[in-house]
């Protein structure tokens, strides 16, 4: 008998084992999902772009409704990586779970291509718009070289070069198209409060993390913003309350023992019926030590200056109800700095005995802008700032004081055809120091007589639209300055453009300016020169042009290219000259019996291409003087320029690296006297600089690299920079009945001591190595 038993048993398991089998792949096919998108720019479909998932590499093309379609995958998190032709790059995080539909929105290359701008108009307005041209750079634009202050970090901007004026205490001015930077008018959200004596000391107090982006117009602007904007003003815009982070930081070291500190927190009280909170309010911080004096170029002096600063910013943004803008900002700096012997203490402060320049700012500012609740767009801003400054130049001691009220109303009216600006300016300087420019005297005493500075003014500037590619702007100013009485300053531009990017500017006008030699020459205090101010000095006079051309391309491949070409010229009339060639021992000031030419052309241009983002620009310049005939070129002028960004974004590996730098060509450099054996002219000098990012996490960046690569310092040029470093109060020096001194065989060149003579930092190669940080 067939004994079946065993066959039962054989297919009982294999039914158990199928039934097993069959829930597992069920199973697994239920935790399988899809996900479907939509991919849109501006409520219209974007057809054909290329979707990546990852992990597992999947690519889908989307159809011509913009549509895709992912299937089978498993439950985790995913990366998709969006790219169409004429769009950003967009990348997403996205964990699946289950069956899930989304919708992508690009965001067009051409946005990014026409930045918002407020410095040519005094109103927001888009670049192409624009009839002055208007040179934009976001707080990412200075990230890739990291730098402690905005005097530092503006050295990345073509045409615009940070000028070093002392090899002891480092302090500086910025100038523009090779122009002194006195010429350059620094705002802050369109506010003229960083002038005269805070133009040489207050530019370092500048904290990175209150930058939303920094716009340069280079030429003139005195019609819109009066004196000191004769060759162009850097307007620091200050990040909108309401879209800065709850929190960020940003701290970096140097192998220099550099350290410096960024942090910004976002806080508010008190809700409106809308969400809006009543008060929004941005405070920024900067913190920056560097307590290690070295002396690599052996000369017994720091090779830069030993700082230890704080800086407070705070903005408050009050959200009214009828929707009105009000804000109240202000900032608080205060600094101590000094640089010598090194063996300088504090003790020795004012003595003849070590040699050192000490420096202790204090200052405050606060800005408001109203605007009134009419039916008429009425702005009122103001802004009110005091600048202390405590030093001693080696043993001569230089005591100021400074205040600076402004005020301005401001109504702009708009229509199809005009864009018109019209403004009522009063200005308030209040000065006092222990120099002569604030004694009078009389046969019988000396009296301190600070000055007291009333500049009230009225402008308009209108923009007349012929059509959607053609405007006509016409402006006039009128200032009248309580010393030198009344000022005229016109404006004319022109714009045209084409249907795409292409745009074409000219713009001419005329500037003045009124000098302060103290607050704004370094050279005045520092070293053994005497002053001599010759006459009683009239404000500056200039007549400038300037022609810019403008393109953007974008090909089918989104490679990106953008070209800014411009070309300029400026007359000066009255123009105050510092005169080192009278007497080595003399520093020579008054009006030009003449005129000074600036002059030159310049390039910036742009590729971006995927992963690779590259700027590279230059400036080829003239600046120089004639009189009675002769012509001489400006000292720390170069005549050629370079600078460049290259960067390149590894993204699977999360890494981005920035290779920036600048090259110079030789300038004409203050000698100290006839036998001065350093050369007259720098040579041709470059620093570079490359910094590695890791971005791996959302709100975390880590970042390294090496400043100067090529460890370039000038004293490799010369046999030394400071004249008589080892004598620097001139004990040993003869000098004969005029004052001039005599070359002995202890002073074979017949020099004094001098510490002017530079131009590029003394700061060799370095690391730095740092940490970003926000909460949003």
């Amino acid at each position: 008998m067939l004994d079946l038993s065993n066959f039962y048993s054989f297919a009982i398991n294999m039914k158990f084992i199928l039934l097993v089998v069959l829930i597992s792949i069920c199973s697994f096919s239920f935790g399988q999902s899809t996900l479907k998108g939509s991919i849109s720019f501006k409520n219209e479909t974007v057809p054909f772009a290329k979707i990546q998932l990852n992990p597992g590499e999947k690519n889908v093309l989307s159809d011509e409704n913009g549509d895709f379609e992912f299937q089978n995958l498993p439950p985790k998190k995913y990366e998709l990586t969006i790219r169409a032709t004429g769009f950003k790059e967009k990348n997403l995080d996205i964990f699946i779970d289950k069956d899930t539909s989304i919708l992508i929105e690009l965001e067009s290359v051409y946005q990014n291509m026409d930045e918002v701008v407020v410095s040519g108009s005094l109103n927001p307005t888009s670049k192409k718009e624009s009839v002055t041209n208007v040179e934009v750079y976001s707080n990412k634009f200075f990230l890739k070289n990291p730098t402690p202050s905005i005097f530092e970090a503006i050295e990345s901007i073509n045409g615009v070069r940070p000028q070093l004026n002392c090899n002891v205490c480092n302090t500086g001015d910025i100038h523009i198209n090779g122009l002194e930077g006195a010429y350059t008018m620094i705002l802050i959200d369109g506010m003229p409060i960083v002038s005269s004596l805070a133009s040489v000391y207050g530019l370092s107090g500048i904290p990175n993390s209150m930058i939303e982006r920094i716009e340069v117009v280079k030429g003139p602007a005195s019609t819109l913003y009066g004196s000191e904007a004769i060759g162009g003003i850097i307007n620091v815009i200050t990040k909108p309350v309401v879209n800065a982070n709850t929190f960020s930081a940003d701290v970096f070291t140097t192998s220099w023992l550099e350290t410096n500190v960024d942090l910004g927190y976002r806080t508010g009280f008190g809700k409106r019926a809308n969400g809006l909170k009543k008060v929004d309010i941005l405070t920024s911080l900067n913190y920056f030590n560097y307590s290690t004096p070295l002396d690599l170029n052996n000369d017994n002096f720091t090779d830069i200056t030993l700082q230890h600063r704080i800086s407070v910013f705070q903005k408050w943004k009050i959200n009214r109800k009828s929707g009105k803008n009000f804000s109240i900002a202000g900032r608080y700096l205060n600094e101590d700095r000094w640089g010598g012997e090194m063996n300088w203490s504090n003790e020795f402060r004012g003595g003849d005995s070590i040699y050192g320049e000490s420096i202790k700012t204090e200052r405050w500012e606060v800005l408001t802008d109203y605007q009134f609740p009419t039916k008429e767009n009425i702005r009122f801003t103001t802004s009110f700032n005091q600048h202390k400054q405590d030093s001693y130049y080696g043993n001569t001691s230089f005591q100021a004081e400074q205040m600076i009220g402004f005020g301005q109303f401001l109504w702009t009216k708009n229509t199809n055809r005009l864009n018109l600006n019209a403004g009522l300016a009063g200005r308030f300087t209040y000065y006092d120091d222990n120099t002569v420019v604030t004694e009078i005297s009389d046969s019988n005493s000396v009296q301190n007589a600070p000055q007291k500075v009333w500049l009230p003014g009225i402008f308009f500037q209108n923009e007349f639209k012929f059509n959607d590619r053609n405007k006509f702007l016409i402006g006039l100013r009128y200032d009248y300055h309580s010393i030198h009485k009344s000022i005229f300053t016109p404006r004319i531009g022109f714009k045209t453009s084409n249907d795409k990017h292409q745009v074409i500017r000219i713009n001419a006008g005329t500037g003045f300016r009124v000098v302060n030699i103290f607050t704004e020459d370094h050279a005045a205090l520092t070293g053994a020169r005497n002053v001599i101010i010759n006459e009683n000095i009239s404000p500056e006079t200039s007549y400038n042009a300037n022609l810019n051309y403008e393109n953007k391309w974008i090909t089918e491949k989104n490679l990106f290219i953008g070209v800014d070409a411009n070309m300029f010229y400026a007359y000066f009339t009255n123009r105050i000259i510092a005169d080192y060639d009278i007497d080595p021992n003399e520093i020579h000031y008054e009006n030009l019996d003449g005129h000074a030419i600036s002059r030159g052309l310049s390039l910036n241009t742009k590729f971006n291409y995927k992963s690779l983002k590259s700027s590279v620009g230059f400036t080829l310049q003239e600046n120089y003087q004639v009189e009675n005939g002769i012509k001489t070129n400006q000292i720390l002028s170069e005549n050629f320029s370079g600078n460049w960004s290259i960067s390149y974004s590894f993204q699977k590996i999360h890494l981005s690296v920035d290779y920036t730098g600048k090259l110079y060509s030789p300038m004409r450099l203050p000698l100290a006297g006839e036998l001065d054996p350093r050369p007259e002219f720098s040579p041709w000098w470059s620093i570079q600089n490359i910094q590695f990012t890791i971005n791996k996490w959302k709100r975390v960046e880590i970042y390294g690299g090496v400043k100067n690569l090529l460890n370039w310092t000038p004293n490799k040029f010369a046999p030394f920079l400071i004249a008589r470093s080892f004598d620097p109060f001139d004990k040993q020096v003869q000098f004969d009945t005029s004052g001039n001194p005599i070359a002995t065989a202890d002073n074979p060149y017949a020099l004094t001591f001098d510490p002017s003579y530079v131009f590029a930092p003394n700061q060799g190669i370095r690391g730095f190595l740092g940490v970003r940080w926000s909460i949003k």
